[in-house]
C-alpha cells in the first residue's frame, strides 16, 4: 500500500473533540455488535439476528447479520482505540443508513415508537469521525507520526 494513502487514512488533527466522541460511540457500537455476533448483553446472536434481518428483507439474513455485527463490533473497537478510524467510521455510517431505512424509517422519528432518531445520532457521530479522523490520543495519530 502506498504511503500517501496510509497517511491520508490516518491523518488527524490534535483536538480532543474526536476523542470525546469516538470513545463513547465506539463502546455503543461494540456493544451492539456483540449483541448481534455473540448474543451478549441480551442480544439474539447471529442466528436470531439473521432471522430478523431475513424477515425484513435483508437477505441472506445470516450474512447481513454477520456483516452488520462485524462492522459494529470491530468498528466500535477501532473507534475506542483510535485505529483506522476513518474506514471504521465509513463502515459504521453505512450500517446506520441501512438501519435507518430498512428498520426504523417507517416508524417515524422518535425512538419510543421504534423510530430512527438514535440511529440518526449514531450516523451523525460516525460521519463526524469520518471527516475529522481519530484526534488526540489515538493509534492513527501515533502511526501517522504527527505531533
Amino acid at each position: 500500500m502506498n504511503n500517501a494513502l496510509v497517511h491520508r487514512l490516518m491523518a488527524t488533527g490534535n483536538g480532543a473533540g474526536a476523542l470525546a466522541l469516538r470513545v463513547p460511540v465506539g463502546i455503543i457500537f461494540a456493544a451492539h455488535g456483540a449483541q448481534k455476533l455473540f448474543g451478549w448483553f441480551g442480544g439474539y446472536g447471529l442466528d436470531g439476528t439473521g432471522h430478523f434481518f431475513g424477515s425484513i428483507g435483508l437477505n441472506p439474513g445470516y450474512l447481513m447479520a454477520l456483516l452488520a455485527g462485524a462492522a459494529e463490533f470491530f468498528g466500535g473497537l477501532a473507534l475506542v482505540v483510535g485505529l483506522l478510524v476513518r474506514p471504521a467510521a465509513a463502515a459504521l455510517a453505512f450500517a446506520m443508513l441501512v438501519a435507518i431505512f430498512a428498520v426504523h424509517f417507517s416508524k417515524g422519528f422518535f425512538l419510543d415508537k421504534g423510530g430512527y432518531e438514535y440511529a440518526l445520532a449514531l450516523f451523525a457521530a460516525s460521519l463526524s469521525l469520518l471527516f475529522s479522523g481519530a484526534g488526540r490520543l489515538s493509534v492513527d495519530r501515533a502511526l501517522a507520526g504527527e505531533r
